[in-house]
């Protein structure tokens, strides 16, 4: 019995490592939902991976996200914590469809208050993946760095993702196409 209970434990913890490793910049609840193991499992085999030095760990905002030992550089790692975000990733990807787009272009895409936008916002340009542009009496937002970067992460860990923005870029770009044959 007690070889059995060391196995499951052991599969767990291979489990949650193997899922950090193919989702890596993800978070507790995350793992917890997508596993579909109790908080308190997952939280040990957290602790115990990162004390075997398999994994580290970044607290940011409200989330501690996780990644493989000696994969990523920083900004990698805060382009996946993005992405792992449904709304900043929401709104980062829009900053790179529209180039420039206002705060009230970001929350009326979006569907959130001006306020909210504004908080992932601060949270883009700490992470240094937006700049602020000043234009009037309005701020304007632009993606800094290389895109290739952001499309590299999101085909090799996002495929879904990847194939959805990529779909709706194709989409946008062919009816620039028919507009100006009009």
């Amino acid at each position: 019995m007690r070889l059995l209970i060391v196995d499951e434990i052991n599969n767990n913890a291979e489990i949650i490592l193997q899922y950090i490793q193919q989702n890596p910049g993800c978070y507790l609840r995350q793992i917890k939902r997508d596993l579909n193991m109790p908080m308190g499992t997952v939280q040990y085999h957290l602790d115990s991976l990162e004390k075997m030095g398999k994994i580290n760990s970044e607290k940011h905002g409200f989330h501690r996200f996780y990644f493989p030992i000696g994969i990523f550089e920083e900004h990698q790692k805060n382009i996946l914590k993005i992405l792992n975000q449904e709304t900043a990733r929401e709104i980062l990807l829009f900053i790179i469809e529209t180039q420039r787009p206002t705060q009230l272009d970001i929350a009326e895409y979006v569907k959130i208050s001006a306020p909210s936008v504004n908080w992932h916002i601060g949270r883009l340009v700490e992470f240094e993946l937006i700049n602020e542009i000043k234009d009037g009496k309005f701020k304007r937002y632009k993606f800094v760095g290389n895109s290739g970067s952001i499309v590299k992460l999101l085909k090799n860990y996002h495929p879904t993702l990847w194939h959805n923005w990529s779909n709706r870029l194709a989409e946008m770009f062919l009816s620039l196409g028919l507009e100006e044959k009009k």
